[in-house]
């Protein structure tokens, strides 16, 4: 399912028009970004976690050539799920 199609199924879910689904979605993106950015977490209790951690700097190989490559440090986005997710999935 693409951006799309998500509010599509959204506005009929919901019973609204497709401009204002397309509205929530961009405002639930939005403020998910925001608040990862700012270094906090969104806590959707029986959906998941959306997170930030932190990874470190490595050494890695350049598959071509078998050089070091050095990786630097950086922050990365992180999702887990929550037990109503994994429940209605299993």
């Amino acid at each position: 399912m693409n951006k799309n199609e998500l509010v599509s199924a959204v506005a009929d879910q919901a019973g609204i028009s497709k401009g204002d689904a397309q509205s929530a979605v961009d405002a639930v993106f939005s403020v998910i970004t925001s608040e990862l950015k700012k270094g906090g977490d969104v806590r959707l209790v029986g959906f998941g976690n959306f997170g930030v951690s932190r990874r470190e700097a490595s050494t890695g190989r350049n598959p071509q050539t078998g050089a070091p490559v050095q990786i630097p440090a950086r922050n990365v986005p992180k999702f887990s799920a929550g037990k109503g997710l994994k429940d209605a999935i299993n």
